[in-house]
Parts: C-alpha cells; sequence; structure tokens
C-alpha cells in the first residue's frame, strides 16, 4: 500500500515532467495557443496516474508505466536512463511495476539503482540468492521486480 507522500511525490513528478517534456515545448511553438485547459488536464490526470500506478492492479500499472514511458521518453533506441533516474518517484515505481522497460538484465549497477542499494550490496544479494544472476551476465529485471515486491509487503 502506497503512502499519501509517495503519492503526491508521484503526481507531482509526473506533472513536472509532462509539463516540461511535452506543454512546455507546444508553448513555445504554438505561442497563441490556450494551454490553460491542458495544464489543468495534466494535472487531473497526474492524479490517476499516480493512483493506478500505486494501485493494487499490476496489469494496469503496468500498462500507464509503458505508456507514459513511450511518450516521455521517445526514440529511436531503447530507453536506458541514466542510474540516478531510478531514483526519481516516477523511477521507483517503474522499477517496481514493469522493471527496466527495455531490458530483461541489467548490470550490477543499474541493479544496485534500481533497488536503491550499491552494486556491492547486489553482489551479496546476488551471492546469497536473493537475486538472480543473468547467464548472460548482471541481474535478471525479474528478480529485482520480485524483490521490490517483498520489501513493500507487510
Amino acid at each position: 500500500m502506497a503512502t499519501t507522500s509517495e503519492h503526491v511525490d508521484l503526481r507531482d513528478d509526473l506533472i513536472r515532467l509532462v509539463t516540461s517534456r511535452l506543454l512546455d515545448p507546444l508553448e513555445i511553438l504554438l505561442p497563441q495557443a490556450d494551454l490553460v485547459g491542458l495544464r489543468s488536464s495534466v494535472e487531473a490526470d497526474a492524479e490517476m496516474w499516480a493512483a493506478q500506478l500505486l494501485g493494487p492492479d499490476d496489469a494496469m500499472a503496468k500498462q500507464v508505466v509503458i505508456r507514459l514511458m513511450a511518450v516521455l521518453y521517445p526514440g529511436d533506441a531503447p530507453f536506458d536512463p541514466p542510474d540516478g533516474w531510478w531514483a526519481t518517484p516516477l523511477g521507483r515505481v517503474t522499477a517496481r511495476r514493469a522493471g527496466h522497460p527495455s531490458k530483461e538484465c541489467v548490470s550490477f549497477g543499474v541493479a544496485g539503482a534500481m533497488l536503491g542499494i550499491t552494486r556491492q550490496g547486489v553482489h551479496d544479494l546476488v551471492s546469497r540468492h536473493k537475486l538472480a544472476r543473468h547467464p548472460d551476465g548482471g541481474v535478471t529485471v525479474a528478480s529485482i521486480r520480485a524483490r521490490l515486491d517483498s520489501r513493500r509487503e507487510p
């Protein structure tokens, strides 16, 4: 169960991202456009997205994460955020609900960023079989998600 603080942080992060990546560029390109209604819609929708991302429906949360990633981080290359991104409210919920959007396994450094621990902490968890090593190297995203889910249970 998400806390009110998590919800508010995620909502605010979503508003900031949608505004800076979508609305602000539109305002620059279309200075005569009235974006007041869109800004208001973003605030309402961000509230709903945060509730869906933090809510009990795993399939819905994953679907919302994928839609947000596709729109907020478009590109021809697979999404590969810097390690620090995983510490953001959207990064934390993405790790827990969808894992890494474009990879089946990640390096120990990225795994640490997704889990909020050090690379050495990841090595320790792998050696204690708390995280699964991928045959090609690194750590499986599925085991990271499982670890994040187990840490959220009461």
